[in-house]
């Protein structure tokens, strides 16, 4: 008889009703749960989540884990991958998280392309802390910390990622439970490092940022340099303009760090957990 998959726990969820981060860990453990199925082991599974709204989905998610510290997700991630190459990383991070604190970790982590998965809940705010600007929020944006409007022009964490190296980025939608799933599977499936950004509103914050499905579309996987380029550039972060294309916006196949270092390979080869 084949054991059960239980990827939920007992911890009360304490998300806003109706919160997108909702359907977000639903795609997840649909991933896990078809990953296990195909020869992947659950104790295998480790995540880390940053501080925010999304690190919650720590307490809600049956794997194995650390919950880490404003920012540092990707170097706690990277650890992981030093100490056993083996553990299949998931990074669950937040863009004040990812595009603020963390910045320096988000670049690099495309220079040394580890074979591990960051996922980026994208709402445009710092909402636990109620509602402050983030590198993604959109020009104008009043909050308590900037009541005359945020002036600086929102990052393009997707053009970023491709100047930095990585060797798989996409976006997804949080709401398209199916879509995102299919997604994050490719994600995890790939060798090397893997960034996934997923838009989703916030019930509380920020409200004026909300809704864009409208500007949602479809692409096929893209494995064009410059095709990826162009896709960057249909959205630039600000409020409802532009189109904002989900799906793989660029794949490539390059040396993964284990692949570079002669001890990971190593490590990786004796299969510490198998």
């Amino acid at each position: 008889m084949s054991k059960k998959i239980e990827l939920r726990t007992k911890n009360e969820d304490t998300w806003c009703p109706g919160c997108p981060n909702h359907s977000i860990l639903e795609s997840t453990k649909r991933v896990l749960a078809k990953l296990i199925s195909k020869g992947y082991r659950q104790e295998d599974f480790a995540m880390v989540t940053g501080i925010g709204c999304h690190a919650k989905i720590f307490d809600y998610l049956n794997i194995s884990g650390i919950y880490g510290l404003h920012g540092r997700v990707l170097p706690t991630a990277l650890g992981m991958k030093l100490g056993n190459p083996n553990l299949t990383v998931l990074g669950f991070a937040g863009d004040g998280d990812t595009y603020a604190e963390g910045m320096a970790h988000f670049i690099h982590a495309g220079r040394y392309n580890a074979d591990m998965t960051l996922i980026v809940h994208d709402n445009q705010s710092f909402s636990l802390t109620t509602g402050q600007s983030t590198p993604t929020t959109q020009q104008g944006y009043k909050n308590k910390a900037e009541p005359l409007g945020e002036f600086n022009n929102p990052l393009n964490p997707i053009k970023l990622g491709l100047a930095s190296g990585m060797s798989f980025i996409a976006r997804c939608n949080a709401r398209d439970i199916e879509h995102t799933a299919k997604i994050l599977e490719k994600a995890v499936r790939h060798k090397g490092f893997s960034f996934v950004e997923i838009i989703q509103d916030c019930l509380i914050f920020n409200l004026e940022v909300n809704n864009k499905d409208d500007l949602m579309y479809k692409i096929s996987d893209n494995k064009s340099k410059d095709e990826a380029e162009r896709l960057a550039e249909k959205w630039d972060y600000n409020n409802k303009q532009g189109q904002i294309p989900l799906g793989v916006i660029y794949q490539e196949k390059k040396k993964t760090m284990e692949e570079k270092w002669p001890q990971l390979s190593a490590l990786k080869n004796r299969k510490l957990l198998k």
